[in-house]
């Protein structure tokens, strides 16, 4: 597709899409064209598993590492034997609790998968999406797709599909708009094949629910994530501006540190956007400390501030700031998988933050 022409843009009803919106969708599929479709985590640049060329263009779309494994979607527990050689009775057991759902299991790779979707490894990451529009499409298919992120690699992560207009303009052959996803931070990844089961990611899912299942789970060090998981770099999900981390334990305390923060960067001239739950927000006079201000909501309602995390993250950036400003939340529940985001999106390069 020539990058200087427009995707096309087909609305849908998020929870009813219309049959001949979907029928439009597989017939790209199915001619190695690229789909860019809603999950309930968030948008997905989604390509037919068994088609080698279309598999490598999402990696050139996306800008990403070939290296860098992709994320197979599936209508049902029951598809997992079209692209894993076998399921083994944890990830069985997971899949029959949380799926369809934001959780992604690795499994045994099946030889006949081309290696690109798993970067060459033995292993493949599958999940089985719960949005209505995903399963729509992924059941009328008949087929696996694999999808990454619809973003450039690296950038903060869609979940309009506005932000894969941004990203990626007219190198998506179709776009299926069901307006803002559900939970706005990716699937929590685990690999289940290891003993205790590790967890390469945090997300939808968390460590509590997946240990109500199999017992202790092991948090992966750096260099496993690396070695073994999608979305695996140390700087991931950021926006095209500085991102700077305000520590602090309570709302005060933060607050006091954006104060400061800010204070230091305005003698530089800087530009200043602020993604502070409303607690922190709260706080900040704007007369005393002039920033441009995005407010994630209450530290009470994590789910809804997971679900604005990125579209504000991108707001700010429209904004033409040079720095950001944000703060981490506490660590339970889905707010572990926002404080990974933030800690990736402040690090530089080498992984440091």
């Amino acid at each position: 597709m020539n990058p200087n022409s427009q995707s096309s843009l087909i609305t849908v009803d998020p929870f009813h899409p219309e049959p001949a919106a979907i029928q439009r969708a597989v017939e790209c599929l199915i001619r190695g064209g690229l789909v860019a479709f809603p999950t309930e985590t968030v948008y997905g640049l989604g390509a037919h598993a068994f088609d080698p060329s279309a598999v490598r263009r999402v990696f050139e779309v996306k800008g990403r590492p070939p290296a860098d494994p992709l994320i197979v979607h599936l209508a049902s527990i029951a598809d997992t034997q079209t692209v894993a050689a076998h399921i083994p009775p944890a990830a069985e057991a997971l899949g029959l609790r949380f799926w369809p759902g934001p959780l992604t299991l690795l499994l045994p790779r099946r030889s006949s998968l081309p290696p690109e979707v798993s970067a060459g490894l033995d292993t493949v990451a599958v999940r089985v999406p719960s949005h209505p529009v995903a399963q729509a499409l992924l059941q009328a298919a008949g087929l696996p797709v694999a999808a990454p992120s619809a973003n450039l690699f690296g950038h903060a992560s869609p979940t309009l599909a506005r932000h894969v207009i941004d990203d990626l303009g007219g190198r998506v052959d179709l776009i299926l708009d069901a307006g803002p996803t559900e939970w706005g931070v990716e699937s929590t990844i685990l690999d289940p094949l290891q003993s205790p089961p590790v967890l390469l990611r945090p997300g939808g899912i968390s460590i509590a629910e997946l240990e109500s299942v199999l017992g202790p789970i092991r948090i992966a060090a750096p260099a496993e994530r690396i070695s073994a998981s999608p979305g695996r770099q140390p700087r991931h999900y950021a926006p095209n501006a500085r991102l700077i981390l305000c520590p602090g334990e309570t709302p005060a305390d933060i607050a006091e540190s954006v104060r400061s923060t800010a204070r230091r960067e305005r003698k530089e001239n800087r530009r200043i956007g602020l993604l502070a739950a409303s607690e922190v927000a709260s706080r900040i006079e704007p007369s005393e400390t002039p920033v441009i201000l995005r407010d994630l909501g209450s530290i009470g309602d994590l789910r809804g501030i997971s679900r604005r995390l990125f579209a504000c993250l991108r707001e700010l950036e429209a904004e033409g700031v040079d720095i950001i400003l944000a703060h981490r939340l506490p660590g339970e529940g889905v707010g572990a998988a926002v404080n990974d985001r933030l800690t990736r999106a402040a690090a530089e390069e080498d992984g440091s933050v």
